[in-house]
């Protein structure tokens, strides 16, 4: 299977130059995913909310790339303020408590001060 590109459509894929998501054979690499709705390009300023709206962006790209949150081998979260992990926490526990991917979280600062966490996903998908 060839290198098959994603886009969500989003601004930021343009202007900086990359894919939403790359499936490579039964790989998929989704790029850092933060809290924005890429459909209105709002973001809200609850860091809890803004990691549920990583896991939406996160799952509507793998749907894209035949792959579920199930198929997920390593999770990359950036947190901007370690305060804020009592928020996001929940919300990872839910999305990815029972699949438990290979993980490192940082505490790093993001490209828009209104982003408090991006969080980046490899897959790899079932053998057709």
């Amino acid at each position: 299977m060839p290198r098959k590109l994603i886009s969500s459509g989003s601004q930021f894929e343009t202007a900086y130059g990359y894919s939403r998501a790359v499936v490579d054979g039964e790989w998929v690499f989704v790029s850092g995913t933060t809290g924005f709705n890429y459909q209105t390009m709002t973001i809200v300023e609850d860091a809890g909310a803004q990691t549920e709206q990583c896991f939406a962006n996160i799952k509507s790209v793998l749907a894209q790339c035949g792959a579920t949150l199930a198929d997920l081998v390593r999770v990359r979260y950036l947190i901007v303020d370690g305060a804020e992990l009592p928020r996001c926490q929940p919300v990872i526990e839910r999305h990815l408590g029972a699949i438990r991917p290979a993980a490192t979280m940082m505490v790093c600062g993001l490209l828009d001060p209104r982003m408090k966490i991006e969080i980046e996903v490899t897959a790899k998908r079932a053998a057709a």
